[in-house]
C-alpha cells in the first residue's frame, strides 16, 4: 500500500491538504508536518474520512502543537523532553481515533535543535552525554509502547547531512543514521523501524558507507518505508524516477506486503508520476514506463 504525505501539499489547515490529495485521487494519506493547529481539526479529519473512506496515518509532528518546537525524545532538557513525550502520547491517541494501525516518530538527537534549523545548517553546540540521552529515549519508548497498546510504534532513521558533518567536525549528533545504529538500538529496545530511504542516502554519503548495502540490510528489517530522492548531500524530497538507484531493492517478493509513503515535495503531477513508478515496482511489474 502506498500513502502520500500531507507535507507534499503544505496548507495552513490540514483539511485543505487532505482535500487537495483526495481531489487528485489519493485516499491513503499520512498526516505530517507543515500545517497549523486550529479548532475542529480532529472533527474535520473524521468528516473527510467518513465522506471519502480515507485511510489515515499520523506521523511524527502531527497533530501540530500550539507552540512549535523540535520533537526530541532523547533530550536531556526536561522541558523539551516532556513536550516531546506529551506530543507523542497525543499523536497515539489521535491515531487510534482515526483508526490507524501504526504511528512513527523520529529517533532522538544529542542536542536540541531550533525549529528554524530543521533541514538546514544546525548551530554548533555541546552534545548531551550520549549514554544518558539514549537511556532517556529508550526508557520513554518503553512507556509509550505500553500506552500505545495494540497500536504499533515505529522509530524513523535520522538524516546526517554533509553540511552538519562539517559544522560539527564529523561528530554525529543523531541517533539511528545507519544499520549499525539500528542494531545497537535494537539491542536496547524492541522497536519497529520506519526506514526513510532519502535520509539513509544522505547519511551514508556523509558517513562514507555503502548506501545500497545499508539499504538492503535495513529493508529486510521493516515493513514501513518513506520514499523520495535527493542529491546524496541534502534531504530535498525530490520525485523518484525509473533511474532511482534504490528501486532495485524494492523488486522483492515481499515488497507488496510493505507499506510506503511518498514524501515528494513537488507538483501533484510529479507526485502522481512517482506514485505510478513505485506502484509498478512493488506490484512486480516488468513495465516501468509512466
Amino acid at each position: 500500500m502506498i500513502y502520500i504525505s500531507s507535507a507534499c501539499v503544505k496548507r495552513n489547515k490540514i483539511k485543505d491538504s487532505v482535500l487537495d490529495l483526495v481531489n487528485h485521487g489519493f485516499l491513503n494519506i499520512e498526516l505530517s508536518g507543515g500545517s497549523e493547529k486550529y479548532n475542529n481539526l480532529e472533527s474535520d479529519l473524521l468528516k473527510l474520512q467518513d465522506k471519502y473512506s480515507i485511510n489515515y496515518l499520523c506521523h511524527n509532528y502531527f497533530p501540530p502543537p500550539t507552540e512549535h518546537f523540535v520533537l526530541n525524545l532523547a533530550s536531556l532538557n526536561d522541558d523539551v523532553f516532556q513536550k516531546s513525550y506529551n506530543h507523542i502520547k497525543g499523536s497515539i491517541k489521535l491515531s487510534k481515533t482515526l483508526g490507524a494501525q501504526k504511528f512513527a516518530f523520529h529517533a532522538g538527537f544529542f542536542i536540541d535543535i531550533k525549529p528554524k534549523e530543521i533541514g538546514k545548517k544546525i548551530t554548533k553546540a555541546a552534545l548531551f552525554d550520549k549514554d544518558k540521552s539514549i537511556k532517556k529515549f529508550t526508557d520513554a519508548y518503553k512507556r509509550l509502547q505500553d500506552y500505545a497498546g495494540d497500536l504499533n510504534l515505529y522509530v524513523e532513521n535520522n538524516v546526517f547531512s554533509h553540511t552538519n558533518y562539517q559544522n560539527f567536525k564529523g561528530e554525529n549528533f543523531f541517533m539511528l543514521t545507519n544499520f549499525e545504529d539500528y542494531l545497537e538500538l535494537k539491542d536496547k529496545i524492541n522497536f519497529n523501524l520506519l526506514l526513510d530511504v532519502a535520509h539513509l542516502k544522505v547519511s551514508t554519503k556523509t558517513l562514507g558507507l555503502d548506501f545500497l548495502a545499508q539499504l538492503n540490510n535495513l529493508y529486510v528489517n521493516t515493513d514501513y518505508i518513506h520514499v523520495s530522492d535527493n542529491d546524496s548531500f541534502h534531504d530535498i524530497n525530490d520525485p523518484i524516477s525509473v533511474d532511482s538507484e534504490f528501486l532495485d531493492t524494492f523488486k522483492d517478493s515481499k515488497s507488496i506486503e510493505k507499506q510506503y509513503t511518498l514524501e515528494v515535495y513537488s507538483s501533484l503531477p510529479k507526485i502522481r508520476e512517482s506514485h505510478t513508478i513505485l506502484d509498478r515496482i512493488i506490484s512486480n511489474s516488468n513495465q516501468l514506463k509512466v
